[in-house]
């Protein structure tokens, strides 16, 4: 049995209490249809910048009934430090998902990026403190490696920041760090690695690459690279980033006060990803047969990012289940229905 089994069997049994913030999101909505199926009671915190009402309806019908009465939405905005303290109430477990995402929207706009991940993680991880809270995990980001040129990337090496969201991310580490020190209140950061997944938005001008390209394979519009399509990702499976924050939640003290990649440990060419999706997709029906256009790359972009996952098997028990193409498979199945 696996560590990730093991924990779910425990919370079957003695299920928690969880706030997820940014629960109406790709990531939080995923993580809040999880823990309701594993009949634990949460509390979600959103005020729709950039989640949707639809991702929460559709987890409503993948549940039962009775799980989804152990579900209370509290719409409101994380830069409140009022509406954060009233939502941490008698709350076991933190998932910490609420953050203005994207690099290309920090270069155009710094300010609100800043508000949403610094003031906003601040008064999360404040209120967190002071409700005594039994665990504090939140989303961190690969962008925090900037521009230090090592592959694989490992925890403990960073480079400078390239973008107003790196420098977000990087501070909600050091604040992170400094709420250990000061007050004893330890916390788990999970730098995400590009996860993917169902309910991830394909729409507007920051969404995330593979929905982006899905879409515009099924709906045969053209398909942009940045730079010659040799920049690599490591490209991660939302269940596996499911998994992490649950591993997270409720690890032992003595791993916390830490960050973790969250990735599968590998990385693949936005060339290999562009023919990885149109062969899938046109084996499920898709006739799609344009070639990609490329153009220049993005400012704040790094050319490759690939993570060592050593630390989150030793430290966590982490055992992705999903490579790439499992994932992909898994995505398109969902796009299907």
């Amino acid at each position: 049995m696996t560590q990730y089994e093991k924990i779910q069997q425990e919370l079957l049994s003695i299920p928690k209490i969880w706030l997820v913030t940014g629960v109406a999101g790709f990531i939080g909505s995923n993580l809040l249809e999880k823990l309701l199926i594993l009949n634990q009671t949460v509390i979600g915190l959103d005020n729709f910048s950039t989640g949707h009402q639809q991702n929460l309806d559709e987890v409503k019908d993948q549940v039962s009934s009775e799980q989804w009465s152990k579900f209370t939405f509290f719409e409101g905005d994380i830069c409140n430090i009022e509406t954060c303290v009233e939502a941490v109430r008698g709350v076991d477990y933190i998932l910490h998902q609420a953050a203005l995402g994207s690099v290309p929207r920090s270069i155009a706009d710094p300010i609100t990026t800043n508000a949403s991940n610094i003031t906003g993680f601040l008064n999360m991880l404040h209120s967190a403190k002071e409700g005594a809270v039994k665990s504090f995990t939140y989303a961190a980001s690969s962008s925090t490696y900037g521009d230090h040129p090592a592959l694989p990337k490992i925890e403990e090496n960073i480079g400078n920041p390239l973008s107003p969201y790196a420098v977000t991310k990087y501070v909600n580490e050091m604040y992170a760090d400094v709420y250990a020190r000061t007050y004893g209140f330890k916390t788990i950061g999970l730098r995400y690695f590009n996860v993917f997944g169902k309910r991830q938005d394909p729409n507007g001008a920051y969404a995330a690459v593979i929905p982006k390209w899905i879409s515009s394979i099924i709906n045969g519009d053209d398909i942009y690279i940045n730079g010659d399509g040799e920049t690599s990702r490591d490209f991660c499976f939302i269940d596996n980033t499911v998994q992490m924050n649950i591993l997270a939640a409720v690890a032992e003290e003595t791993v916390k006060d830490n960050v973790y990649n969250v990735a599968l440990g590998d990385r693949t060419s936005l060339n290999e990803l562009f023919d990885i999706l149109v062969n899938k997709l046109n084996d499920n029906g898709a006739e799609y047969t344009k070639k990609p256009i490329y153009r220049d790359f993005r400012p704040g972009d790094v050319q490759h990012s690939q993570a060592s996952i050593k630390k989150a098997i030793l430290d966590l028990g982490y055992e992705p289940k999903f490579n790439i193409l499992k994932g992909v498979e898994k995505l398109v199945d969902w796009y299907n229905k």
